[in-house]
């Protein structure tokens, strides 16, 4: 009796199907050339966010004595020690204040306006290159699907191509492997999509420096100066 009931768990357990498993990489080969696409855009994405991020990041550092030291140097008329100081800094607020520093003499409005052209300028650069990581994010999943419908149609045209001897795993087989463009264009754009929203609340937080520094700076050029501080 224990003998049978042995052999009989024996059975069962060569009889139980061997749990297979796949890699990461042996599944984006099995979606064709679309997760070639694919992995260029991801890589574009990957570069465009680092390069960006990084710009950024620079482009918001600034010396939290910065206005005050310009204050001084414009109420002592050291114009040119102003402009030094501006020339020190690789930003965007530092540039907007040495242009209205180089206009002082003329009229407010006049600076104003040279102001906020370099302002203008400056976020259009910190933008550049958002566009492209956007159209990754709105792109990569349409890429996938567009892929899934292709291995759909190779699906059905293989068991049609079958007749009479059409096996499931004909069709099986191609959804498996139409699916994985789908999961890959969905990584792909949400890294994107995460990426570009990332960015853009950076690039907003660097113009509300810019726009803080340019009301400050008009305010500093409002500021009354006695007679000395204007020769």
């Amino acid at each position: 009796m224990l003998s049978t009931l042995l052999q009989t768990d024996i059975v069962d357990i060569a009889a139980q199907p061997e749990v297979q498993s796949i890699s990461i990489l042996e599944m984006a080969t099995k979606g064709g050339w679309i997760m070639v696409v694919l992995l260029v855009l991801s890589l574009v994405a990957i570069f465009i966010f680092g390069k960006k991020w990084w710009m950024i990041a620079q482009a918001g550092k600034i010396d939290k004595n910065f206005m005050n030291d310009i204050r001084d140097y414009i109420h002592d008329g050291k114009i040119k020690s102003a402009q030094t100081l501006c020339s020190k800094y690789d930003t965007p607020v530092a540039r907007m204040v040495e242009t209205g520093i180089a206009r002082i003499g003329r009229p407010l409005g006049d600076i104003q306006t040279a102001v906020d052209n370099v302002g203008n300028a400056e976020v259009a650069r910190l933008e550049k290159g958002l566009p492209y990581l956007a159209t990754i994010a709105g792109g990569a999943p349409m890429l996938g699907f567009l892929g899934t419908v292709i291995g759909m149609v190779q699906a059905f045209f293989n068991m049609a191509n079958a007749g009479s001897n059409v096996d499931i795993t004909l069709l099986s087989g191609g959804i498996y492997t139409a699916m994985i463009t789908t999961v890959g264009g969905l990584i792909v754009g949400i890294i994107a999509y995460f990426g570009y929203n990332f960015l853009s609340a950076k690039v907003s937080d660097v113009v509300f420096k810019m726009e803080n520094t340019t009301i400050e700076f008009m305010d500093l050029l409002n500021e009354p100066v006695s007679e000395e501080e204007t020769i």
